[in-house]
């Protein structure tokens, strides 16, 4: 395929069920033996692993980025229908600006792509984590000439200084020509990246002394990704080629990588246990708790004397009070609204009142039990009953 291609590695070998994918994004003019200690090192792992190249003009137009993109994702999504596994991307140098981020941005459903958005959506839910080997790397047409002018792109110890000539101006005339809409295209980049901080983990291994992935660049984006809430682990060197940081320290690349994918993994079971959690709906009773407990709290609140008054106590917490001063000060509150108006035993009223209220013969009387309601349901208010019931 023009603009790029992609392919399985070491298919032939495999005796079962992979346990996850790690897609690789490799840098430009690699070959395959140049990936073979990654694809060894996942392969290991228990991981199996597509491989994408991307060409240098891929980078300058992103409908051809896209067109690639939805070729890796056609094939991703053949494997997840057979059977749903994890799905890692790595991207080293310049693969996550040629190809990783297209795909990015098709599962997130910002493009229409050749497959529907359910086929996407599907390889959305098993991506589960992030490499960048020497990566990402900043869209600038300075830097794309550092590519171009690489000893290990043109595999020359030193470049001839007309082929340097003639770079820098064909950079310079595209900076002319087309500045706005690389700039456009770098925002989109960065965004899309920034974008996918949920996806998974991060596994980010750079070096101080890489001219092609300067380390403040890649530190930047680090950052980043820690303020939005990545799980990022960040390995920085001393001192490392570029995109070869596995062949200086074997040892700590291959525990990182290992970490990442384990990490990767167990993000992708929880996902599919949550997603086997039966009904797509919450019940309602559930919805209803909290409804029904503001209601309980509200009622507890409020103490009514009469189903027709309109008198409530405050909450305590209006107060400042809490526990026992509360409970006082409730039934302070009740004392004083009940007190009756004294009234001297030996007096005139008394006296008056107890002749009225208390009668000479009290058989016959029935006595019903639902007096006391009825008597809020019938009549008005009469306190001369109510003086007359506590009396009695």
């Amino acid at each position: 395929m023009m603009w790029g291609r992609f392919y399985w590695a070491r298919r032939e070998e495999a005796r079962g069920p992979a346990e996850g994918i790690v897609v690789l994004f490799a840098w430009l003019s690699s070959h395959e033996r140049h990936l073979k200690s990654y694809v060894d090192l996942y392969w290991s792992l228990g991981w199996g692993c597509l491989i994408c190249h991307v060409d240098f003009l891929t980078l300058f137009f992103p409908e051809k980025a896209e067109t690639l993109a939805c070729s890796i994702l056609d094939e991703l999504i053949k494997e997840i229908k057979v059977r749903s596994v994890p799905v890692v991307l790595a991207a080293f140098s310049g693969g996550a600006k040629g190809c990783l981020y297209k795909v990015i941005q098709l599962v997130e459903g910002k493009y229409e792509g050749q497959q529907s958005k359910h086929d996407y959506q599907l390889v959305r839910e098993c991506l589960s984590g992030q490499i960048y080997d020497s990566s990402p790397v900043d869209f600038t047409s300075e830097l794309g000439t550092r590519f171009v002018l690489q000893p290990s792109i043109l595999k020359l110890p030193h470049p001839p200084r007309v082929l340097s000539w003639m770079v820098k101006i064909f950079a310079a005339g595209i900076d002319v020509v087309f500045i706005n809409r690389f700039e456009a295209q770098r925002a989109e980049y960065w965004q899309t990246l920034y974008s996918s901080v949920d996806m998974g983990p991060f596994l980010i291994l750079c070096s101080e002394d890489d001219e092609l992935a300067p380390c403040d660049v890649v530190c930047q984006f680090v950052q980043r990704l820690q303020e939005l809430g990545g799980d990022v682990n960040f390995i920085m060197w001393n001192s490392s080629a570029h995109v070869a940081h596995y062949r200086h320290h074997p040892a700590e690349y291959k525990a990182a990588v290992t970490e990442l994918l384990a990490k990767a993994s167990l993000t992708y079971s929880r996902r599919q246990e949550i997603r086997r959690i039966p009904g797509d709906k919450i019940p309602e009773s559930v919805c209803n708790l909290h409804g029904s407990a503001v209601i309980s709290n509200e009622s507890l609140k409020r103490i009514a004397i009469a189903p027709s008054d309109d008198f409530f106590l405050p909450s305590p917490i209006e107060f400042g009070k809490t526990g026992d001063d509360c409970a006082s000060l409730i039934d302070e509150q009740k004392a004083e609204l009940f007190e009756l108006p004294s009234i001297k035993p030996h007096g005139v009223l008394s006296q008056i009142l107890f002749d009225v209220c208390v009668p000479k013969n009290i058989e016959g009387w029935d006595i019903k039990p639902h007096a006391s309601s009825s008597f809020w349901r019938h009549g008005a208010f009469n306190p001369i009953k109510c003086i007359k019931r506590s009396r009695l």
